[in-house]
């Protein structure tokens, strides 16, 4: 990327508002910080609330039994990651491509965004798990189009000094999503409510982030065409040939494994080890994230900072992931609901530290800069991926736990919790950043 003079800046952005291909302004312009902040607050919170809360109360409703409920919920999550991991990096790479008036990104980040909506009705009165299932992945391919055509502006429109701050305030948008999501589904009593409400919200914000965005337009269409080969390139790259991004990509899988991957049945934990009813546990959920945001709110800004002033991104990330592997084990072995809200303390301190210097990092890796919202959902997967594997492999951990001391949610966290460590270790076999 090319720093460019103010004068030279306002030259490649034009009258018409859109910058040119290729370019990237001295400073990040006005109003960008808080419409990026904006749009993945609400992609988070429209995602996240039924990923950790809404989801798992909506499968209990319509199946029979707990066990039931466990089976399914592995299930409907699982393959709807699926299809984010699918979405994200093709989306990225269409929108390279996109040659729309109103630029590069804006048209995926405002149309996904609406497509997003109608899969959250349809869930809110769905009646069958099959319903939920094929709402869901229409949600997870919308929502995440939106993601990938929104991250991938932070190279077109920040410098790479710049990028640690943006990508630490960024990095809040997930446990403020969390947070937020777990707020309004105390005050939502019904399906319907729990899963549109969070999905407007992410509406407006996306058209919001539009409204100020300063896309890249490109003026005429690749002279290569999109072939089928390029689709099945949207999802994968040459880890011997970029050392680097094989690295990041596994270390930010491990890492969102433990983090995410294993939050999906955070609700049915608290209410059959701990015997709380629906509503307590829900409670107690927000309870937790207002920990854990709590320690995020600290540990991200400051990691991301620190990490552009001392010019060193790994140790930031395997510290981050030692933290959250000490959360997890202190989940697993939660004796009361106390310890449970200290717990989601620990792993947000962690997080917070991760997510602030994880997308930095990233962005200093990429293979090709020609190719950057393909190479950006490709990492993206790691996002995705653990959101599918550690659902579909849940209900078979959980149950060979049972057949042990340990019991199945202790298995299970503490399997989270190895697999972070991995991914806290492996930060180190990034060689071309410090």
């Amino acid at each position: 990327m090319t720093d460019l003079t103010p004068a030279a800046t306002a030259a490649a952005v034009g009258t018409t508002g859109f910058k040119a291909p290729g370019t990237t302004p001295s400073k990040a312009p006005r109003g960008y910080l808080p419409g990026l902040a904006a749009v993945n607050f609400g992609v988070y919170l429209a995602l996240l609330t039924p990923v950790l809360v809404s989801m798992a109360f909506k499968i209990q409703h319509i199946t029979a039994t707990p066990a039931e409920a466990t089976t399914q919920l592995g299930l409907v999550m699982g393959v709807g990651a699926f299809f984010a991991l699918i979405a994200n990096p093709l989306v990225g790479r269409l929108s390279d491509r996109t040659t729309s008036r109103w630029g590069m990104r804006r048209p995926w980040i405002l149309g996904g965004s609406l497509v997003a909506l109608g899969g959250f009705a349809l869930i809110g009165v769905a009646t069958s798990v099959w319903v939920v299932l094929i709402a869901w992945c229409l949600v997870q391919t919308a929502m995440n189009a939106v993601l990938a055509a929104a991250n991938a502006t932070l190279p077109d429109q920040v410098p790479v000094n710049g990028r640690g701050k943006v990508s630490g305030v960024v990095g809040l948008t997930t446990p403020l999503g969390i947070l937020g999501g777990s707020f309004l589904v105390n005050f939502l009593t019904d399906d319907f409510a729990r899963f549109v409400v969070p999905g407007v919200i992410a509406a407006v914000l996306a058209l919001l982030f539009v409204l100020v965005l300063k896309d890249r337009r490109l003026e005429h269409k690749p002279a290569q065409k999109f072939t089928v080969g390029q689709f099945f390139g949207s999802f994968v790259f040459n880890p011997a040939k970029h050392p680097d991004f094989g690295w990041t990509w596994l270390t930010k899988f491990l890492v969102m494994f433990g983090y995410a991957g294993i939050a999906t049945f955070l609700p049915f934990y608290l209410t059959e080890k701990f015997g709380l009813d629906e509503q307590t546990a829900i409670s107690t959920i927000l309870i937790a994230n207002l920990a854990s945001m709590g320690a995020m709110a600290i540990s991200g800004p400051i990691g991301g900072i620190l990490s552009d002033r001392i010019g060193k991104r790994r140790p930031f990330v395997a510290i981050a992931g030692v933290i959250m592997v000490a959360g997890l084990v202190i989940l697993a072995f939660a004796p009361s609901v106390a310890v449970v809200i200290v717990a989601q303390a620990v792993i947000g301190l962690g997080a917070g530290s991760f997510m602030s210097v994880d997308l930095a990092l990233a962005t200093e890796v990429l293979p090709n800069k020609d190719d950057t919202a393909k190479d950006l959902g490709v990492l993206n997967i790691a996002n995705a991926l653990p959101q599918s594997i550690a659902p579909a492999i849940a209900p078979a951990i959980i149950a060979f736990g049972a057949t042990t001391a340990l019991g199945g949610y202790t298995t299970y966290y503490l399997f989270g919790a190895l697999v972070a460590l991995a991914g806290a270790v492996l930060v180190y076999r990034i060689k071309g950043v410090k």
